[in-house]
């Protein structure tokens, strides 16, 4: 099965459950969860706009991630949504984290922006309690945004897992998440390879192969395509031999519908299983792990399109 195949397969099952994506009534409310809401919405923007620019305007997938894209600018209200929020929880990062995934995209609320930009000139914005991997993203967010960052990025990524070229056998769950969005703000979610720096990219290079096939054994699918779309965007990706046998083992774990799970055994229409054309998994249960397919293969389809990888392949 080609990288191409789990995309499309990927992102059809994205298309029929878009309505998974649509903000409800409590979007804005005071004891909503917005892990429920807008973060679902938020990687929706942000994957369709990522595959969007990596994608030639003439291929299918293009026009369909650009709708996908434009659903989610509407489910914002075309961005009439972010002030509102911000008025609601003034330092809460995640509108503007959001939002900047949209922005990237082109689609821009200039009431929002300069709204936002007042609140990052205080000190309490700057000084806001984050995760270091949390910092460096909305220094990115920032950027993308048009704001002036609150802070150097080198600081700010100088304070992550990654940043501190950890000993690989410290690798684990929350680390790889961690690496995997260091990797993602620093190269514009793979847009560009060559912004990252070159320790971390050889570091990375050396032992993203082993934490790969970890994950891949232990089934977890969802780490397993951020690594894969890391993979993607380092100046020099692993060997062939890497990730095509890693695509192989993803694509067999992906369902009929293009949905993948988070983790676990894949299910089927056996007799104690779902009914054929029934969905296997629950929304929250794949749809993350389902953009990040779609997301990682876009990525890995680009790097074969426009880089001569010096040999260096895998299945197209």
């Amino acid at each position: 099965m080609s990288v191409r195949h789990v995309e499309e397969a990927a992102l059809d099952w994205v298309s029929t459950h878009r309505d998974g994506f649509v903000l409800g009534e409590d979007a804005l409310a005071a004891d909503g969860q917005v892990n429920r809401t807008w973060k679902p919405l938020g990687e929706l923007a942000q994957v369709c706009a990522s595959v969007s620019a990596c994608t030639v305007p003439s291929d299918p997938v293009h026009a369909r991630v650009s709708e996908l894209l434009e659903f989610a600018w509407q489910q914002t209200r075309r961005g009439e949504l972010f002030p509102l929020m911000q008025s609601l929880e003034p330092f809460a990062t995640y509108p503007l984290e959001v939002y900047a995934a949209f922005a990237s995209a082109g689609h821009r609320h200039a009431g929002y922006e300069a709204s936002a930009a007042v609140v990052a000139r205080t000190r309490g914005w700057r000084l806001t309690e984050q995760y270091p991997t949390r910092r460096l993203g909305v220094v990115e967010a920032e950027r993308r945004s048009g704001i002036r960052p609150h802070g150097p990025v080198p600081q700010a990524l100088s304070r992550t897992w990654l940043g501190g070229l950890p000993e690989p056998w410290t690798f684990e769950r929350a680390a790889g998440y961690a690496l995997t969005h260091v990797v993602f703000h620093l190269t514009e979610w793979g847009r560009t390879p060559q912004a990252m720096p070159p320790d971390l990219a050889d570091y990375l290079l050396h032992w993203l192969p082993p934490w790969l096939d970890t994950c891949l054994e232990a089934r977890m699918w969802d780490l397993s395509c951020e690594l894969l779309a890391v993979a993607a965007s380092l100046p020099q990706p692993p060997g062939a031999a890497v990730l095509e046998d890693a695509w192989q083992r993803l694509a067999a774990a992906q369902h009929a519908s293009g949905a993948l799970p988070e983790e676990g055994v894949m299910q089927d229409a056996a007799a104690d299983g779902p009914a054929a054309g029934q969905d296997p998994y629950a929304f929250t249960d794949c749809y993350h792990s389902t953009l990040m397919a779609a997301f990682a293969a876009a990525l890995t389809t680009a790097r074969l399109r426009d880089v001569d990888h010096a040999g260096q392949g895998v299945p197209g």
